[in-house]
């Protein structure tokens, strides 16, 4: 399978801008200075998508909008390259001039910041028109859900990045220890393979890297935390979040979490992997082949359980939104529901690392026949929480907790150990309350 650059994987749920209030400070210039135009879409649909893979995926997305062929009035659709860097404020700088796309990908919680400016048109059309095409039932649990507010459905999933656990099996076999099935056991097989000079817990906070921030916050769902209440308040300082920071400060103080994490990029990460430098760990579906090792020693673990019990992990449900600057609303919709039932060409042609959010696609052979990507659908997709958790639907807020320095800041005091648990979220959750909207 072919994956993500790191760029994309590194943008590919982030809004980025979240903490910054650079999007107020964006100029109101003409768009598209930050994207490759591939097709020009006329008086169509203008469909903007970004690099979630190698060029290969962009071409066949590009494919699959040109084959549109829509009835009655609609309009054709023509498909536009945004590039990662910089994208939001392409974004920000087309809507503003009404420049920019019909419908889009980008960034995990883009929708909901473009909501809150009045921009997202919503998506219930789509949703009752998904009903009607049965690929409504065809959604995994829990998957669409998260996208409806009070006012509707504001965007649409159609892949997700998830957080899971791997393993290398010769380490584990070479320490003599069995796969963690709790924190207990994480602790154990950590201590084992620091014996024989492996990591026990690989995660990293360099440059880019965003798997440490994830895996504070993965830890904290795994134990039934998170940052927020059911009902969206700041939750920082529960009891549930404390006692995931203190297991993680002990993972440290053990040795188990590489005193060196705390500046490992992506690429490094996946150079200790394929190195057989790390045992157990943190990382994303299509990892296998992203390091260039799917020969079956390094492989997709199952969930551990909390110490009362929790299971749970983190997804970033990516998904695809529309405009209400666009020619015609419905043909806006009439597209996106074309597109969505396109989707398996991407898992077909393997171009996606990214799991898929129908059960149909991960039925297809071209997916089924990849045991890690069937574990991870059977064994964590069920457990999977959005940084919304303790609750379950996505806003705007989520940006600023992802693309923000309030994490960054939390996840470097942890893997640095010089701290303690109360005092690192407490000022986590200062941080978090200067920025966060009420």
């Amino acid at each position: 399978m072919t994956v993500q650059s790191e760029a994309s994987s590194n943008f590919s749920r982030r809004g980025f801008l979240g903490l910054t209030a650079a999007a107020a400070a964006v100029p109101l210039l003409a768009a598209c200075g930050g994207g490759s135009s591939s097709s020009s879409s006329g008086g169509g649909i203008k469909f903007w998508d970004m690099p979630w893979a190698t060029p290969a995926y962009n071409d066949a997305a590009k494919k699959i909008t040109e084959a549109y062929a829509p009835t009655g009035s609609n309009g054709k659709a023509g498909y536009q390259i945004i590039q990662w860097n910089n994208f939001y404020q392409t974004y920000s700088s087309a809507i503003a001039s009404k420049t920019g796309p019909a419908v889009s990908t980008g960034g995990g919680f883009q929708a909901f910041q473009f909501e809150q400016q009045g921009q997202i048109a919503y998506a219930d059309k789509v949703v009752e028109a998904l009903k009607k095409n049965g690929q409504f039932d065809d959604f995994l649990p829990g998957v669409l859900e998260p996208f409806k507010s009070d006012k509707g459905y504001v965007a649409i999933p159609w892949q997700l990045d998830m957080r899971v656990f791997w393993y290398r099996k010769s380490l584990f076999d070479q320490a003599g220890v069995a796969l963690p099935t709790d924190w207990a056991s994480l602790l154990e097989a950590g201590k084992a393979l620091k014996k024989i000079g492996a990591v026990g817990f690989g995660t990293g906070a360099g440059a880019g890297n965003n798997f440490g921030n994830h895996s504070m916050i993965m830890m904290m769902v795994n134990n039934g935390g998170g940052v927020f209440t059911k009902d969206g308040q700041l939750d920082v300082m529960n009891d549930r979040n404390v006692e995931a920071i203190e297991f993680l400060l002990e993972l440290h103080s053990n040795g188990i979490i590489d005193p060196a994490a705390v500046s490992y990029t992506t690429d490094n990460m996946s150079a200790q992997w394929k190195d057989k430098k790390i045992g157990y760990g943190v990382f994303q579906a299509g990892a296998a082949e992203r390091i260039g090792d799917t020969s079956g020693d390094f492989a997709v673990a199952s969930p551990i359980a909390g110490p009362h019990g929790d299971k749970g992990t983190l997804v970033f449900p990516n998904n695809i939104m529309m405009y209400k600057n666009t020619p015609s609303q419905e043909s806006s919709e009439a597209f996106l529901v074309y597109y969505m039932g396109q989707l398996k060409q991407l898992w077909q042609q393997k171009l996606m690392a990214a799991l898929p959010v129908f059960k149909s696609i991960t039925e297809l052979p071209e997916f089924a026949s990849n045991a890690n990507n069937v574990k991870i659908v059977k064994e964590w997709q069920p457990i999977a929480k959005t940084f919304a958790a303790q609750g379950s639907t996505l806003n705007a807020n989520l940006a600023v907790l992802d693309g923000g320095q309030a994490l960054n800041q939390f996840t470097q005091t942890i893997l640095t150990g010089k701290t303690d648990a109360k005092t690192a979220l407490q000022a986590f959750k200062t941080g978090l309350e200067s920025v966060i909207k009420k």
